[in-house]
């Protein structure tokens, strides 16, 4: 078998042009090398994939995985041994990141059926104890979710109040998502879908609201048990929908993952966002993340590989790159 020699890194000085000599490992790990001249110190040259952030890639890499599988902050603090101010720097670098991937890759995506939900949360405090005076961004927080049936790939991501002016932005992105051509796409009861998606998409879809009424839960199980589907009505909205393709089961069982996985959706907890930037820093990661690293189970690939966007199953590591 043929061993392949990683190739002998040298350096030259710049000031005097003088082969310079190894000179043992900066702390991250790189050769560094000195001039016999004039004495100065270099260091190989590197990427730099968290800018500035001197933290050690293995232990970066280490605590955004914590991250993405339900770990708390504190946790990630206790267990990497980073402290948790650098561990909030890491994620919004890394959402930063993810919100970019997600903008160039899920482009002219060709899809036949789509499932739209919105997954409730809040930022710093509940609704109701909101003031006038507070930040606006503060309170219930929903993320709409477009994801492809089929593939189960996430198309499109927003975050805002519950209302029309999110629903809107939230399916414009989703038409910038997607190529044209005539799908069906499926949503919940929620009202102003019926305005934005015949607006944004005109005749070239066929669209169905599944509406779930429910059962009102018994006293003291209001909190803690989740609320019994009393009946299930289908409303044809636009176009032809075929009623075996009207379905929200997919999107549904993402939120699922989506609770499981990031820990600032787990209710009944203190480790809910404070920031509205932390927040969307963790959806974005979250959501590339599953797109393009996780591994679905009933598809042995990954959605992006599924909707062949990508060939192989991304690193975290790639993800910072």
């Amino acid at each position: 078998m043929k061993t392949e020699v990683k190739a002998k890194v040298t350096m030259n000085c710049p000031d005097c042009e003088t082969r310079c000599a190894s000179f043992g490992k900066h702390r991250n790990g790189l050769r560094r090398f000195r001039c016999a001249e004039c004495g100065k110190t270099y260091t190989e040259p590197h990427e730099k994939p968290l800018g500035e952030m001197t933290v050690p890639m293995e232990k970066a890499i280490l605590a955004l995985k914590m991250l993405l599988e339900g770990a708390s902050i504190r946790s990630v603090e206790r267990t990497v041994d980073i402290h948790r101010d650098t561990i909030m720097r890491l994620l919004v670098r890394a959402g930063e990141k993810c919100e970019r991937i997600m903008a160039k890759h899920i482009r002219n995506v060709p899809v036949q059926d789509v499932e739209c939900d919105e997954v409730w949360d809040y930022i710093g405090k509940k609704e109701k104890r909101v003031r006038s005076e507070d930040d606006q961004n503060l309170g219930d927080c929903y993320t709409f979710v477009a994801i492809e049936r089929t593939s189960k790939l996430v198309l499109n991501v927003a975050m805002g109040k519950r209302d029309q002016q999110t629903t809107n932005a939230f399916i414009e992105g989703l038409r910038d998502a997607i190529a044209p051509g005539r799908f069906q796409i499926t949503t919940d009861g929620f009202a102003p879908y019926k305005t934005s998606i015949p607006d944004t998409f005109g005749n070239r879809v066929d669209f169905a609201m599944l509406i779930k009424v429910y059962r009102a839960a018994p006293e003291g199980e209001r909190r803690y048990s989740p609320a019994e589907v009393q009946s299930v009505e289908v409303v044809p909205v636009s176009g032809n929908p075929d009623p075996d393709r009207i379905c929200t089961s997919i999107i549904e069982r993402s939120n699922l993952s989506l609770r499981m996985g990031c820990r600032r959706f787990t209710r009944l907890t203190n480790a809910f966002s404070k920031k509205w930037e932390n927040h969307w820093a963790a959806v974005s990661l979250w959501y590339t993340f599953y797109n393009f690293c996780r591994v679905h189970k009933s598809l042995r690939v990954t959605p992006a590989m599924a909707h062949e966007i990508t060939d192989h199953v991304w690193s975290i590591a790639e993800l910072l790159a």
